[in-house]
Order: C-alpha cells, then structure tokens, then sequence
C-alpha cells in the first residue's frame, strides 16, 4: 500500500493571533494525545501529539527540532475516536513547519504530506 496525499480542505475563517492578524487554517484540528516517534534519518525524538488535522499535527517533544527537516511517524489513532471497530495505525512522511520551546518542553508542528494506513 503505498503513500498517499491527503485530500485539500479549504482555508476557514479562525482565531485571532497575538499581532491581531487572523490565523489561517487549512482544517480543522482535533486535540489528541498519542505517543509518537518521529523519525529523522539521522536520529529518533520521542513525543506526543497535541493535536491533529487532516492536514498537519502539533507535537510535544522530548528534544528540538530543525525547521525544514523531513520526518517520518506513526500514529495510532484510537477506534473510538474514528468510530471504527478497532484502531487504525496511519504511517506518516512530512516536515517540520514551526518550533518553539520553553523550559524543558519543545514543540514542533509539522505537515502531512503522505500518508498511509497500515495493513492488519
């Protein structure tokens, strides 16, 4: 099963940031905490997620990374969520768009490029 895009979603009218400027957002984000490791090609960062769209997802990591770095990761989406009749694992290939960090804690949103489901 190979890579596949995810479907484009039209911008929508969001929050206001900080500058007073409207946040533009591409879809619509679902907070969701699942244990992820993001992959790099040269080493592994362990995190979680914040939230997720069809389009990109928040992490909370334990190590920062490098706006533009390519990363791969998978996800383990909860059946009750999906309201599927079990859980479905979506392997992921995109990059890293924005990082922040604050004491100990390192974010980093990154797109969705390519993704696909795992096969059971």
């Amino acid at each position: 099963m190979g890579f596949s895009k995810p479907e484009s979603t039209h911008p929508s009218p969001g929050p206001v940031t900080a500058s007073g400027r409207p946040e533009v957002r591409c879809a619509v984000r679902f907070p969701l905490a699942l244990p992820v490791v993001l992959s790099t090609g040269e080493s592994d960062v362990a995190g979680e997620t914040r939230n997720i769209s069809a389009s990109g997802v928040l992490f909370s990591l334990e190590s920062g990374l490098r706006v533009g770095l390519d990363v791969r990761f998978s996800m383990r989406m909860p059946h009750e969520t999906l309201g599927s009749p079990q859980d479905v694992v979506v392997h992921c290939k995109g990059r890293v768009v924005r990082c922040s960090s604050s004491h100990n804690e390192h974010l980093a949103a990154a797109t969705i490029d390519e993704y696909r489901f795992a096969e059971h």
